[in-house]
């Protein structure tokens, strides 16, 4: 193994640190004016390098994009993946919404970047792919065992726009008195109307609402 030069140690950080900004810049920029506006020439006045830097180091703007959009929903994911799993995917799956609404009031930024649409043609980075089967595998157990009677796809439509509808109230309306346990409230209600109960044994989801914090 060849050893590292001094002067290729001292570009390790740069290299790191202008990656770093331009990606912050691209961010800001696209959550300030959204995708149709932005531009490599709006980029380079907001971060200070230039446009062949930027194209050194991320190829082109979509590659750009498709980066930013990467590492951010590497972020959720890690968050899922803190989630544990158990044998009951009723809680399995109230967990894991839980944890993506923390997430979205947490990272209000990441949130609204990750809410983005895509261009046409442009598939989801593997991140994000790797979170929504983070989220989708409890139910998927659940209409496996038929106790989703709707179908995965919009039961798991369902839950997202109440899920995604919190984080944008919460984030537009942070000085509304909100309650607390009311995204649980909301939860388990949504719940135990689109999940058949399990009839072997109790299931803590169709018991009265837990009240949990979710700030």
């Amino acid at each position: 193994m060849r050893s590292v030069q001094p002067a290729e140690r001292r570009r390790r950080p740069s290299r790191a640190d202008a990656r770093r900004a331009i990606l912050d810049a691209t961010e800001a920029l696209l959550l300030e004016d959204g995708l149709e506006a932005f531009s490599m020439r709006r980029l380079v006045d907001r971060c200070g390098y230039t446009a062949p830097t930027i194209y050194h180091y991320f190829g082109d703007k979509q590659s750009l994009i498709d980066e930013l959009v990467e590492q951010r929903c590497r972020v959720l994911l890690r968050s899922l993946r803190r989630v544990p799993v158990s044998d009951d995917p009723v809680a399995d799956l109230r967990a894991m919404c839980l944890a993506f609404v923390r997430f979205g009031l947490r990272h209000r930024t990441f949130y609204r970047l990750l809410s983005m649409p895509l261009d046409a043609g442009r598939t989801p980075p593997p991140s994000a792919e790797a979170a929504r089967a983070r989220l989708q595998a409890p139910l998927e157990k659940l209409a496996a065992a038929g106790r989703v009677p709707a179908g995965i796809e919009p039961t798991g439509q369902a839950l997202w726009a109440y899920l995604h509808g919190h984080i944008l109230l919460r984030t537009a309306r942070p000085d509304h008195p909100w309650e607390p346990g009311v995204l649980e409230l909301g939860l388990d209600a949504l719940v135990r109307g689109l999940i058949l109960p399990d009839r072997a044994r109790p299931d803590p989801a169709f018991a009265p609402a837990v009240q949990e914090s979710s700030r």
